[in-house]
């Protein structure tokens, strides 16, 4: 998916890697973390509108797209770092972040172990627990490995991969060590609550996550527990938005993600 022209991009090093990023448009930090499999190209219309009014640091991770594979085990914990280390090395304080499927459970974990990079986090489409997936995609998730590789080199995603990778030749590394982690359980739901950050929370009504799942991690987050009240005296920081007529596969090229994302940001305190 075509992206506008970057003002800046590059390698940043940080924990032991070579992150690939670009930045795009002026203003406010808001750095944008795909899904499994994807690069920050798969953002397409909704980093385009975002970089009308903010400055979008997209980030590709370890092994996805512009960024090599290294002999790193992968893991949500990792990434949160890599992306704290990349905040820090823009010269950010803080940015607002937000996260897809992948890239927002990473948001999750970033907003758990490194606070003070974050002011604002969206988590769309992304479960604070493995148990939150609906079971076919939790079984999809743990199929995933080494052995993909030969037949997904004839679909799209090979296609996304080659025009970014400096070496396309790693597209099978990246299967291997999505293999060893993302199938892996995981509850984070005695952490959750420790998030500080104004939190949007964000789903397609027919989602690979559990709808249910969902409303429970609002709850968790301490939202939707009572009446907010005539002048939303009873809301707390954090906000739930259900995009109709969606999936999990529509969400990161929506352009009502990218509205929420806006009102979002947009609220003050």
């Amino acid at each position: 998916m075509s992206l506008p022209a970057p003002t800046r991009s590059g390698y940043a090093p940080v924990n032991g890697i070579e992150l690939a990023y670009a930045v795009f448009g002026e203003g406010k930090p808001l750095v944008l973390l795909h899904g499994g499999l994807q690069t920050m190209d798969d953002f397409g219309p909704v980093l385009s509108e975002l970089a009308k009014r903010y400055q979008v640091i997209g980030v590709d991770f370890q092994a996805h797209g512009r960024t090599r594979p290294c002999d790193r085990k992968m893991s949500f914990e990792a990434f949160a770092g890599d992306v704290a280390g990349l905040i820090r090395w823009l010269g950010h304080e803080r940015a607002d972040v937000a996260g897809y499927s992948m890239g927002g459970i990473t948001a999750i974990r970033l907003g758990i172990d490194h606070p003070e990079v974050v002011n604002r986090l969206v988590v769309a489409s992304a479960p604070y627990a493995y148990a939150g997936w609906h079971d076919y995609n939790a079984e999809g998730m743990r199929s995933i490995g080494v052995h993909m590789a030969d037949e997904m080199m004839q679909t799209p995603l090979y296609e996304a991969y080659k025009a970014v990778a400096p070496d396309p030749e790693n597209f099978p590394k990246l299967f291997e060590q999505m293999g060893s982690f993302i199938g892996n359980d995981y509850d984070w739901s005695s952490e959750v609550g420790q998030i500080k950050s104004p939190t949007l929370l964000v789903v397609a009504d027919y989602d690979a996550v559990r709808i249910s799942h969902s409303t429970h991690f609002f709850e968790l987050l301490g939202g939707g527990k009572i009446d907010g009240g005539w002048a939303g005296e009873g809301m707390t920081p954090n906000r739930f938005a259900v995009i109709p007529s969606a999936t999990h596969y529509t969400l990161n090229t929506d352009p009502r993600f990218a509205q929420a994302i806006v009102d979002f940001l947009a609220i003050e305190g």
